[in-house]
């Protein structure tokens, strides 16, 4: 199926709660939701803290609102001595390009990728495993490591997501990418950027393919200032669609906030390409899915606000979409859901 980008979404409101006995800081969000034919039934993987790692399930073929999720802990690895700097967070299963939310089965196993700490860097790492359930094996050096000091993502590579081409025998990922120093755009040149990079089967890492989505040059654009993860779709009317996640605030280099790379407001919205391979010539749409200060009161009573982070798009069977985000004040972040009122295929 190809799908067009919605006009209107209708709020359904929390998913999955935060782990609020946690000493510190503790996050539900970042989803990549799958079909696991073992379950039967929709396996999703999120940035849950602590540890970093969680997955859900929900048996549910066509409903997946509000109380339908299981939480099942975290993931299991089967050589967590691997995992680079010892911790890990936000999983994305590798899915068939134009199979959204079906996970892609490669000489025999599922791959996964998440994102580890190297001195106080991000770096992505691969795993594989013959059941979504796990345990997933992990590959001991970077599939994406950082960039020169002076490139687009020299200070981390973060937020990945990946998508099999069988066609070309390849696996595209897109990844945000931070910089270290001031890059070559007179809008926010210290924002992040989302690029793209592409692995050949067999490979032991990827080849990066530049940047495709760095902040608009439009002052005060809802992508101007820096651009977080993003989720590919096949399209309708233009040949692939993505949500993504941004914001119209640029980052200061003399900022020292815990927010210093990501501004406030996140915000989700969509962006899309023309092109057979997308790896050039994306364009964003006008306006965000939603502004935060357009989130209604009960919406804010329910745990919204401040930020509406990683948008992730769960195409049902039966034609609506579910969209998933995280909001709420940062390091107490849960994960929300709104749907599409009719058919977006």
């Amino acid at each position: 199926m190809r799908y067009d980008i919605p006009e209107s979404w209708e709020r359904q409101g929390l998913v999955l709660e935060r782990d609020t006995a946690a000493a510190t800081c503790s996050v539900a969000g970042d989803p990549c939701i799958v079909w696991d034919e073992d379950l039967p039934g929709w396996r999703m993987f999120l940035f849950f803290s602590p540890p970093g790692h969680g997955q859900a399930i929900c048996r549910s073929m066509d409903q997946v609102g509000p109380g339908q999720w299981e939480f099942l802990g975290p993931l299991s690895f089967a050589n967590p001595e691997a995992l680079i700097g010892g911790r890990t967070h936000k999983p994305f299963v590798v899915m068939r390009a134009q199979h959204p939310n079906r996970a892609a089965r490669i000489d025999g196993f599922y791959w996964l990728v998440t994102v580890s700490w190297r001195d106080g860097h991000k770096v992505v790492q691969r795993a594989r495993a013959e059941s979504l359930a796990g345990p997933w094996l992990l590959d001991p050096t970077p599939v994406i490591d950082l960039g020169e000091a002076d490139a687009f993502d020299a200070r981390h590579v973060d937020a990945v997501t990946g998508y099999y081409f069988p066609e070309r025998g390849e696996v595209l990922y897109f990844y945000m990418g931070y910089p270290l120093s001031a890059q070559p755009r007179a809008v926010s040149p210290y924002g992040s950027a989302q690029a793209v990079a592409v692995q050949e089967i067999g490979a032991a890492a990827a080849q990066k393919l530049g940047p495709i989505l760095p902040p608009c040059q439009v002052p005060g654009h809802w992508a101007s200032g820096w651009v977080g993860g993003l989720q590919l779709l096949p399209g309708r009317r233009h040949r692939w669609i993505a949500v993504v996640n941004a914001s119209p605030t640029a980052p200061q280099p003399q900022d020292g906030s815990v927010h210093r790379q990501e501004p406030p407001p996140s915000l989700g919205g969509f962006a899309y390409c023309d092109r057979e391979w997308p790896v050039k010539n994306w364009e964003w749409c006008p306006e965000p899915i939603e502004w935060v200060d357009d989130i209604p009161e009960t919406a804010i009573r329910d745990g919204e606000g401040v930020n509406l982070w990683r948008q992730h798009i769960l195409c049902l069977p039966n034609g609506p979409l579910a969209l998933f985000y995280n909001s709420g004040s940062y390091g107490k972040e849960q994960l929300y859901l709104k749907t599409t009122a009719g058919r977006s295929a």
